[in-house]
């Protein structure tokens, strides 16, 4: 909203990422027809459908066209090209001119970015190092990290706690470690953050608080 955008929270359902994780593929698929139903309507060229966690915007993407019931097939595929991750969204405007260098602060930061698997899969981590390059004299690196070990709820499992911090120590956590102090850690995916947050005592921050951040 700070940028001139108008932000509009639409009726819908969760995104059923949580039941296909699971396997519980009919929950999802209940969960896709009725968010298609809702949201195909009010989602066009000029009214965008953006999410902020990858996985779950990412489904409307990559799986609702394979999920809804086929009398909902094509106004899925037309909802699936109007899903973009917010930092896809900003990028875009980025692109386009609409936002701007001169709307950021001047001041000199250093980010390391962990991407989300989904978002890494299905998507790029192009557009979220586009835009937390955007201020002048931001510089961005990426983590060459895989999964962070959580992968959805696999993490949190008691099971699966043991392996879930070995592969969290194959590279990210140990690369963070190694940053000083001031340096920025961002992380686009919500359970990717958690798992920082409970390896280190360090918040990550997602890329859109960095920028909101850094508006001047």
């Amino acid at each position: 909203e700070k940028l001139g955008y108008e932000v509009v929270i639409p009726k819908h359902l969760e995104s059923g990422r949580a039941s296909m994780s699971k396997g519980l593929i009919r929950d999802a698929k209940k969960f896709a027809n009725k968010n298609v139903a809702m949201l195909s309507s009010i989602v066009n060229e000029d009214n965008l459908l953006i999410g902020i966690e990858p996985s779950a915007i990412l489904c409307f993407r990559d799986e609702y066209p394979d999920l809804v019931d086929y009398h909902l097939l094509e106004a899925s595929k037309t909802l699936a090209k109007r899903a973009l991750l917010i930092d896809e969204f900003l990028a875009l405007e980025m692109t386009k001119g609409n936002i701007q260098a001169t709307q950021f602060t001047q001041a000199k930061k250093t980010i390391q970015l962990h991407g989300h698997c989904q978002q890494k899969s299905v998507a790029s981590m192009d557009a979220s190092l586009q835009i937390l390059a955007a201020p002048t004299n931001y510089q961005v690196s990426l983590i060459p990290s895989g999964c962070c070990g959580m992968a959805g709820s696999f993490g949190y499992e008691k099971e699966h706690f043991e392996l879930s911090q070995q592969i969290s120590e194959l590279v990210l956590l140990p690369t963070i470690r190694k940053q000083a102090d001031d340096v920025l850690i961002a992380a686009t995916g919500t359970s990717c953050r958690h798992q920082i947050k409970d390896g280190l005592s360090k918040k990550a921050k997602h890329p859109v608080e960095i920028l909101y951040e850094a508006l001047a």
